[in-house]
C-alpha cells in the first residue's frame, strides 16, 4: 500500500503524464509557406519569425514550405534595388527554416489544421506576379492549389502585410484587412486597400495590434509591416493573427 505521501507523489506524476499526453495529442499542426529570405524579394523575417514564436508558445507544431523555383530577381538590401544573379525560393526559404523545409508541391493538406502565409515582397514577386500586374495578378499553380484544398477542407487560412492579396483572388467577397485604407507616414501603402475593395473584397480597417476575422471563409488577416508601427506592436499583431488561427483549426 502506499502511504498518503507516496500516493500523492503516484498521483501528482500520473497527472503530469496526462497532461503531457493530453498536450502532445492536441498540438495543432500549421503550415507555413515561406516565399524567401527578405524582405524585398522573399518573405518578410520578423514576420516568420513571429509565426514562429508564437505558434511555439501556443504549443503548435509548425512545418515551412516554399515553392522550388526561382525567385522573381534578387534585391540588393542595402541598395534596395536589383542585383546581378539568380536565388532559389525553396533554397532561401531554408535560411528562416534552418534548413527545415520542405517544397510546396509535397504539402499534404490533410496533415495540417491551417496555414499561415507571412508577408514581404516574396508574396509579391514569387507567390504570385501581384507585384507585376497588380489586381490582373495571378497566383502560382502550387500556392493556389494549396490555398484552395485548405479552404475547402474548412481549415484556417491567416495572412499577414501584403499575403492578403492572394485570399482576395481565391475567395470573392471576402472580408480581410491590411491595416487602413488612407495613406499616411504611419500607413504608406493604404491604397492597397483600394484595389483589395476594386476586387470585390470587403477591406475592414485595423490597428496593427488587431487582426479581422472572415468567419463564412475562417480567413484572419493582420496588417503587420504595411504600417510603420513599432516592431513590437508588430510582433503583438501577428500573435493575435496566431491566437486567432489557432482558435479556428
Amino acid at each position: 500500500m502506499f502511504t498518503s505521501q507516496e500516493s500523492h507523489l503516484f498521483l501528482g506524476e500520473s497527472t503530469h503524464i496526462v497532461q503531457t499526453f493530453s498536450r502532445s495529442v492536441m498540438a495543432k499542426r500549421v503550415a507555413i509557406i515561406l516565399s524567401g529570405c527578405g524582405v524585398y524579394d522573399g518573405t518578410e523575417i520578423h514576420e516568420a519569425s513571429a509565426v514562429l514564436v508564437h505558434l511555439s508558445r501556443a504549443g503548435a507544431k509548425a512545418q515551412m514550405f516554399a515553392p522550388n523555383q526561382d525567385q522573381m530577381h534578387v534585391i540588393d538590401h542595402c541598395e534596395g534595388k536589383p542585383s546581378d544573379g539568380k536565388r532559389n525560393v525553396l533554397q532561401e526559404s531554408a535560411r528562416i527554416a534552418r534548413g527545415e523545409i520542405t517544397d510546396l508541391a509535397e504539402l499534404d493538406v490533410s496533415a495540417f489544421d491551417a496555414v499561415i502565409i507571412p508577408g514581404g515582397f516574396g508574396v509579391a514577386k514569387n507567390l504570385s506576379d501581384w507585384g507585376v500586374k497588380n489586381k490582373d495578378f495571378s497566383i502560382k499553380p502550387d500556392v493556389e492549389k494549396t490555398l484552395r484544398d485548405f479552404h475547402k477542407a474548412g481549415k484556417p487560412l491567416a495572412m499577414c502585410c501584403i499575403a492578403p492579396v492572394l485570399a482576395a483572388k481565391i475567395l470573392p467577397g471576402c472580408e480581410l484587412t491590411v491595416g487602413q485604407d488612407k495613406e499616411s507616414d504611419m500607413w504608406p501603402y493604404a491604397q492597397t486597400a483600394g484595389v483589395l475593395k476594386e476586387m470585390g473584397c470587403k477591406h475592414v480597417n485595423t490597428g496593427v495590434q488587431q487582426v479581422h476575422v472572415d468567419l463564412k471563409h475562417k480567413l484572419i488577416t493582420a496588417p503587420a509591416f504595411m504600417s510603420n508601427a513599432p516592431i513590437h506592436e508588430i510582433f503583438d499583431g501577428i500573435g493575435v493573427m496566431v491566437e486567432e488561427t489557432l482558435k479556428l483549426a
